[in-house]
């Protein structure tokens, strides 16, 4: 068991001493990337979220309030808007992603810096720190992790992103090193989140997880502010973080490598197709071979996909990814999603609604979708195969080393706009006419923004 003094005073620091003013350019430009693609892929999930009005009901039933409720056309309480706009943030899994590590970094960040900034009514340059730190200190825990605490029974990437909700949150409060440290405790006495509703196809669980971490992180730093105390040592002590869920198995060094100047959103990866990131490689190779034009669904007799032993939990249980029930399975599914993208020659949006989901040929190719480990892959990330087995005997395979979408072949400004564009357009109130263009606008310039609770006014406004 690892244990390393001095951790989680190290990353306390960073949260209460960060400012703008010595934020990297580039750590910016990632942080309104994220923050934009977070605001549209949760617009429409208003709608196509699975399980999320729910959530959108407690927080209008708990009394209007200064926060935008999004895709709604309301405003509710702070509290009430973190956890329902924490619903929508992952429930169509659509929103960015750490490469190798098993985090959403902005999940649950998002909804927590949103909500508080526009509660707090500070100036953009407050939000964009937020969100950078937020989304540092959740890339910076899951990339420590020497085991997957999945092994263990827990499902990671929620408890994780809770820690970048209290961070972002201690941030816009402006607490000090002492209380960003009672707020991570406080925390860790709310967080946890079981891996069990992997074996239930009818579960919402895995799609509207975003809320409980975005809510305990944000109300951990709002007890810390009133003087609430936690404990030491939260995320290295003998029963903190690590210890509680990953049996102490951590590397040190990615937690504390260059924490004066280095911040991790800039690796994060944005997702070009609303699903598992996992699926993506395969996904991306899939496409690539029916473009082909000879790789067609009817004359394809198996399809073999070689990748990391990681995203084996993509292809089983076998009855259940290649028949999914919900369109959170279908999005976690690898038989469905490749099978989709070679019938269809696409991955939306549209491919997981009820229709979708009882397509009749993507089915039948489902069932032909085999996975096998690629012992070579060393990393957690290592590249992803296809391997399309024709009817004639002979073989077509694509490789894709990293997917559209990583660092190293972002996707374009253009490119995230037009996605903010056609997610917006699915909410359930959509946007007033040209507020759309309006909020693009104002993420683009966000250190000029002196009102965050006015500078997101069309949020919380009905068209």
């Amino acid at each position: 068991m690892t244990v390393t003094p001095g951790i989680s005073e190290a990353l306390a620091a960073r949260v209460a001493n960060t400012r703008f003013e010595e934020l990297p350019p580039a750590a910016i430009s990632a942080a309104k990337a994220s923050f934009i693609d977070a605001l549209g892929v949760s617009l429409a999930a208003s709608t196509l979220g699975e399980g999320c009005e729910a959530f959108a009901e407690i927080a209008r039933a708990n009394g209007v309030g200064p926060c935008s409720l999004l895709g709604h056309g309301t405003r509710v309480q702070l509290l009430s808007a973190v956890l329902a706009n924490g619903a929508l943030a992952h429930a169509i899994d659509f929103e960015d992603a750490l490469d190798g590590a098993p985090v959403h970094p902005n999940a649950a960040v998002m909804p927590a810096a949103l909500a508080l900034s526009e509660q707090l009514r500070c100036d953009g340059k407050a939000l964009l720190t937020a969100l950078v730190i937020g989304c540092d200190i959740t890339c910076r825990l899951g990339r420590a992790l020497t085991i997957n605490p999945d092994e263990l029974g827990w499902y990671p990437p929620p408890i994780l992103s809770a820690f970048g909700a209290a961070a972002a949150a201690a941030s816009l409060l402006q607490l000090n090193q002492a209380q960003v440290l009672d707020t991570f405790s406080l925390l860790l006495t709310q967080t946890g989140c079981s891996n069990q509703f992997k074996t239930a196809p009818e579960s919402m669980i895995r799609g509207v997880r975003d809320a409980i971490p975005a809510h305990a992180g944000t109300l951990s730093a709002l007890l810390a502010a009133r003087g609430v105390r936690g404990f030491p040592a939260p995320i290295e002590g003998p029963s903190g973080f690590y210890a509680l869920f990953a049996q102490g198995r951590y590397d040190p060094e990615p937690l504390l490598k260059q924490l004066d100047s280095y911040y991790l959103g800039v690796e994060v990866s944005l997702k070009p197709w609303p699903s598992c990131r996992g699926t993506h490689g395969f996904v991306e190779a899939a496409l690539r071979l029916r473009a082909h034009g000879d790789v067609t669904p009817s004359n394809i007799r198996r399809i073999v996909l070689r990748g990391h032993p990681l995203q084996q939990m993509l292809v089983r249980p076998a009855q259940q990814k290649q028949r999914p029930a919900t369109a959170i399975d279908a999005k976690f599914s690898l038989p469905y999603t490749v099978a989709r993208a070679l019938v269809h020659g696409e991955l939306s949006l549209r491919s997981f609604d009820a229709n979708a989901l009882s397509d009749s040929t993507v089915l039948a190719l489902a069932a032909r979708v085999a996975y096998e480990t690629d012992r070579a892959a060393g990393d957690r990330w290592n590249g992803d195969t296809v391997v399309c087995e024709l009817e004639d005997g002979t073989e077509r395979r694509e490789y894709i080393e990293f997917p559209r979408g990583h660092p190293s072949r972002p996707m374009s400004s253009a490119d995230t706009a037009a996605k903010f564009i056609d997610c917006a357009a699915y909410a359930i109130h959509p946007l007033a006419v040209g507020a759309a263009d309006e909020i693009l606008e104002t993420v683009a310039a966000l250190e000029e923004v002196a009102d965050c609770g006015a500078a997101f006014a069309a949020l919380g406004d009905g068209a």
